[in-house]
């Protein structure tokens, strides 16, 4: 993923302090998809400001943020199950599905701190486009345009409806006009590519090894 498409990554996933308040903001918009992309996105802004470390650049803090202040908003067993690939994510044993999941998960995680980090000292403002909802609606994209780093940029927010309220669960970088550049399908040739040369193991060694090298 170049350059360009990770920093409006780490825009895209721009969520709130502490805990207990990102529990209380996801409990109240997530009945509602365009509530929880507002609130998750502007939510990690103000998680980062408001941590010593991270607001300096600090991408370990930045990580520490984005994982206690997004995941929650976040189904990203599913975005590992369609990124790995429904076939070889459902063959492979609970084990080697938690493995994955944990390390994937903490790659996007790690990823996104890094870009944060890179553009914390923008003043950003969203534009968000609403989902156009039913009452039969269960998969929905969010539209935002997002302003304050030299250029607009669009990024659509994918959601599933759970048990649990809506869930974002992809994000395409480019906005939703730009149909390649959904987040699982940017990651799905490269974990084809090594499931294909030594399993579901050999993804798992990938991504343990890049995380184990993140900050370093």
């Amino acid at each position: 993923m170049n350059k360009f498409l990770m920093t409006v990554a780490a825009v895209a996933l721009s969520g709130i302090g502490s805990v207990a308040t990102v529990s209380s903001a996801w409990a109240q918009a997530s009945a509602n998809p365009n509530d929880m992309v507002k609130t998750a996105v502007e939510t990690v802004v103000k998680g980062v400001k408001a941590d010593p470390a991270a607001k300096t650049g600090d991408v370990t803090a930045t990580a520490r943020v984005v994982a206690r202040d997004f995941l929650p908003y976040a189904d990203f067993l599913r975005t590992t199950r369609f990124a790995v690939g429904p076939k070889a994510f459902d063959t492979a044993t609970p084990t080697q599905q938690q493995q994955v999941f944990e390390q994937f998960q903490q790659l996007l995680v790690n990823t996104f701190a890094l870009q944060l980090s890179q553009v914390r000292g923008n003043d950003l403002t969203f534009k968000f486009d609403p989902a156009k909802l039913t009452a039969n609606s269960s998969d929905v994209v969010v539209g935002a345009t997002v302003s304050g780093t030299g250029d607009n940029l669009s990024v659509a927010y994918r959601l599933t409806k759970t048990d649990k309220g809506w869930k974002i669960y992809d994000i395409n970088m480019m906005g939703e006009n730009v149909a390649n550049a959904w987040l699982i399908q940017l990651y799905q040739p490269q974990f084809k590519a090594r499931i294909a040369q030594g399993g579901i193991d050999s993804l798992i060694a990938y991504l343990r090894e890049k995380n184990e090298r993140f900050g370093k």
